[in-house]
Parts: structure tokens; C-alpha cells; sequence
């Protein structure tokens, strides 16, 4: 089984910053791609970021390009998620996960995925 911890979310005004962590463990890291979900209250779970465990190639949806910066560490097995310029359309209950499948591929359907951590809350007020 594979398990995610989420934190460092919080209350932030718009145009504020936060950073999100993800401590994951369970299957090898190299082989998977990692990434960001989020999702509000009445909501479909909709995909942010992803990146390549090996190369660190990243992959952003157009609404937060330019404005969040995705990263991880390898020697502790953390996903990062850099929020800047933050809008209230930012605020939701975000999810890091990992690829269900070896490659490059990081699928934006949340029915793809068996595993969720608990999330964490990002709140941003106009």
C-alpha cells in the first residue's frame, strides 16, 4: 500500500504564498510520477501539477501555470507545491498522489487512483 501525508496549507489572503508538502511512501519512487489534486465542496476533484520522480520534468494545468512551482526530494521521498499569487479560486481541500502506472504519464482523472491521503486545507480570502 502506498501512503500520502499532506501539510502546510492554511488562511492566506489573495496575492499570498504557501508551501504545500507531501510525505509519501510505499512503491519504488524512481518508476512513478507524482502530483497535485484539489477539490471544493460540491466539486469534482480536478487535477493541478505533476512531475517525473527520475528527471523532474513537471506538467501544470493552464489555471495555476505560472503561478504555482512543483518540485520533490528524492532522499525524503517529498512532493512540494510553491503557491504564489494566490486567488480564491485556489481555495480547496488539495491531495498529492503518485501515477498508478511506470512512466512519464501522470492520468488527470481522479477515478484513476486507489490511494488518497487525507488532504489539506488552503483557504484564500478576497
Amino acid at each position: 500500500e502506498v501512503q500520502f501525508v499532506e501539510s502546510g496549507g492554511g488562511l492566506a489572503q489573495a496575492g499570498g504564498s504557501l508551501r504545500l508538502s507531501c510525505a509519501a511512501s510505499g512503491r519504488t519512487f524512481s518508476s512513478y510520477s507524482m502530483g497535485w489534486f484539489r477539490q471544493s465542496p460540491g466539486q469534482e476533484r480536478e487535477f493541478v501539477a505533476a512531475i517525473t520522480w527520475d528527471v523532474g520534468r513537471t506538467f501544470y494545468t493552464d489555471s495555476v501555470m505560472g503561478r504555482f512551482t512543483l518540485s520533490r526530494d528524492t532522499d525524503k521521498n517529498t512532493l512540494y507545491l510553491q503557491r504564489d499569487s494566490l486567488k480564491s479560486d485556489d481555495t480547496a481541500l488539495y491531495y498529492c498522489n503518485q501515477a498508478p502506472t511506470t512512466g512519464w504519464g501522470f492520468p488527470p482523472q481522479a477515478s484513476a487512483y486507489d490511494y488518497w491521503g487525507q488532504g489539506t486545507q488552503v483557504t484564500v480570502s478576497s
